[in-house]
């Protein structure tokens, strides 16, 4: 019970300084925006099928808009020097990485809304009959690509790198995620039944448990480096 006051605590206070300074959120929505506008220009809907192509849009959308934000987790806490305090706090160090992968997981889930939104308004995309198959598609993934991203984030924020290491050491791990999510998402945008991407959701289930187990393993060595 003690834990998982601790663990929310984590991620209350992580949405809260998110919703106050609106830092991540603005950045990945306008980013999402400005890359659904760019796209209604450049794709003539008389040459190429929007449903054709549009899993690959959205998923580029959701993993590059989420680097924006996954690459500040750790930023305030950095910067202010508090995340020494938090270490020092008697709260377990895979509390600390549970907590910012939910608060994360949160903030990106948001961001994937507005992605479908963006995209079935300019694009004129109809989800029909596979609307919670495709949201299952998509949190796994989400989920998948947090823990991956706010491992890296501990290690790139505590390096004079920064934010430029973080891509250089996640999008390799991501690629079971784009083959799988794209793979699932066009199967089910283009109207097949669910029983099509059974086997793309078991594995993006699997990696999204097993990059939280290795997270939560691995985190307390890289913060305490």
């Amino acid at each position: 019970m003690e834990y998982a006051r601790q663990l929310l605590a984590i991620v209350w206070k992580d949405l809260v300084v998110e919703v106050r300074t609106r830092e991540r959120i603005s950045a990945m929505g306008g980013f999402t925006v400005l890359v659904g506008v760019l796209f209604n220009f450049a794709i003539d809907p008389t040459v190429v099928e929007p449903q054709a192509i549009a899993s690959a849009l959205i998923w580029m959308t959701i993993i590059f808009g989420g680097m924006l934000g996954l690459g500040r987790t750790f930023h305030l806490e950095e910067e202010e020097e508090a995340f020494q305090g938090l270490l020092l706090s008697p709260v377990p160090r895979d509390a600390i990485y549970l907590g910012k992968v939910l608060a994360n997981f949160v903030l990106l889930s948001a961001v994937a809304g507005l992605v479908f939104g963006v995209f079935a308004l300019f694009f004129g995309l109809s989800f029909g009959d596979h609307a919670v198959a495709l949201a299952g598609v998509v949190l796994l993934g989400i989920l998948g690509f947090v823990a991956v991203g706010t491992l890296f984030s501990a290690i790139s924020a505590r390096t004079s790198m920064g934010d430029t290491l973080l891509p250089i050491l996640v999008f390799p791990l991501l690629i079971p995620i784009i083959i799988y999510g794209v793979t699932a998402t066009s199967r089910l945008l283009q109207g097949l039944p669910v029983s099509e991407v059974d086997g793309n959701l078991r594995m993006l289930g699997a990696f999204a448990v097993a990059a939280v187990g290795v997270g939560a393993g691995l985190f307390r060595f890289v913060v305490e480096e």
